[in-house]
């Protein structure tokens, strides 16, 4: 099918159809001319039509992109469709709108490239949306939209100020240390140290002297004394991770310090007061362990005044596209770079995985993505192997003028209930025309459209 350049000097059905679009479509000739000017372009823009055509793109319209990585120059040299890039526009009087831009080129009838055509998608109301609903979904670092997500980060305030014992439960890698984070920064010792311990990394003998201290000599290599971690947290918090992973001795010095607020460093027969609050967490179930005698019921009392739990990434996959755009601008900031977002495909993998390494797989499969991406959009290919689609050679082809054209007839026939003689009159075109596109652009209309 060829795609014809529109000729805005005279009457047209294809200019018709393409200025019923909400999207800017604009064409140029193999010169960078501008050939084509839709009124939506002219709305985005804030450029008259009558003042663009004939005049080289770079010349009239202000992209950020223009300069230095103009899509429509890129599509002219290579042949290459670009779809989805974002960007933004300057409009006339100085106004930056974001945008998403797509390119594509022009043929004949015996196919040769007579040009280009550019579709620019105003992304102002988009953006607006992700500023709201990113304040209204975050907490610091810790991002959710669920609602058993969001009357947990309601409650952290109260908790926080209340300075009780908090136990948090949740899969490896649903951000429980962000959690106690957050109790921290919002409580009475935010000013005082955080300090995080990962029990389960530690053999008992270190744990013990790496929680309390030691004097020098307590112990082989003990050459000096040691300042343990409830010294060092002393008027902060101290969040113990893994704290299922514990023996039954460290369980019972545990205790101690939790009932009597002190503890002995290794090697010590003096107790010392310690003035922490403490948070643990754990992957594990501890009614379970309790139930098995592996953990101490009174001590598992103790931790549990105020239970917080974090469910899995796959209970939550409405976070997804919140915790990806997080994800991406973190790495924007730390790399440098201006990755805008994913594309459909990977969102479609990222959504259908049900992720058992929870927030921490997600953000490692983003970075992943993100280094092998040179563009601005991930797609599918740049995803993990375990994610990424086994046929997939390379993205979707961009969007062409006969694409734009067959969505606007679309859209138009479904808003007139399949009706072709009102689509006509809606598009200001013969319904023989109307007819002959819909086959030409073999659009699939519904049973019901008929052929009234």
């Amino acid at each position: 099918m060829a795609r014809m350049i529109p000729d805005s000097s005279k009457p047209d059905w294809r200019c018709t159809i393409l200025d019923s679009v909400a999207d800017g479509v604009f064409t140029v000739d193999g010169e960078g001319h501008i050939t084509f000017f839709n009124r939506a372009a002219e709305q985005i823009t804030g450029l008259r039509k009558a003042d663009v055509i004939g005049k080289r793109c770079c010349d009239v319209l202000c992209a950020s992109m223009c300069n230095s990585d103009c899509a429509l120059c890129k599509t002219m040299e290579n042949g290459r469709a670009i779809e989805n890039r974002s960007g933004e526009i300057t409009r006339k009087g100085g106004q930056r709108i974001p945008v998403n831009i797509s390119t594509a080129l022009l043929k004949d009838d015996e196919g040769a490239v007579i040009g280009a055509v550019e579709i620019i998608r105003d992304q102002s109301l988009v953006e607006e949306l992700r500023k709201e609903i990113s304040a209204r979904y975050s907490f610091g670092d810790i991002i959710s939209k669920n609602a058993h997500m969001q009357r947990m980060l309601n409650l952290l305030p109260r908790i926080a100020e209340s300075g009780s014992t908090v136990l948090i439960t949740g899969e490896s890698g649903t951000g429980k240390e962000l959690v106690a984070r957050a109790i921290h920064s919002l409580s009475p010792r935010k000013k005082k140290p955080f300090v995080a311990v990962n029990c389960g990394a530690l053999p008992d003998t270190l744990l013990e002297s790496e929680l309390f201290g030691h004097l020098a000599g307590a112990f082989t290599d003990a050459k000096h004394e040691r300042r343990g971690y409830f010294a060092t947290a002393n008027g902060g918090t101290i969040f113990l991770d893994e704290i299922g992973d514990i023996s039954a001795a460290m369980q019972v010095r545990l205790l101690r310090v939790l009932q009597e607020r002190t503890y002995q460093p290794v090697g010590s027969s003096e107790p010392l007061k310690t003035d922490v609050r403490v948070i643990c967490a754990t992957n594990k179930d501890v009614e379970d362990l309790v139930k098995r005698r592996e953990f101490r019921q009174d001590l598992y009392y103790r931790l549990n005044v105020m239970r917080l739990h974090i469910p899995p990434l796959r209970e939550r996959k409405e976070d997804i596209p919140l915790l990806v755009e997080h994800f991406i601008g973190k790495l924007n900031r730390v790399r440098g770079r201006n990755v805008q977002g994913v594309s459909a495909d990977a969102t479609a993998r990222l959504m259908a995985h049900d992720w058992p390494g929870n927030v921490r797989e997600l953000e490692n499969a983003i970075e992943h993505a993100f280094v092998l991406c040179d563009g601005q959009t991930l797609s599918a290919v740049h995803l993990p192997d375990h994610l990424r689609p086994s046929d997939a050679e390379a993205p979707a082809p961009g969007t062409s003028l006969e694409d734009i054209e067959a969505r606007a007839i679309y859209d138009a026939l479904k808003r007139n209930a399949w009706r072709k003689l009102a689509t006509a009159r809606e598009l200001k075109i013969n319904k023989t025309t109307l007819w002959r596109r819909v086959k030409a652009l073999g659009i699939k209309l519904p049973p019901e459209a008929g052929t009234e």
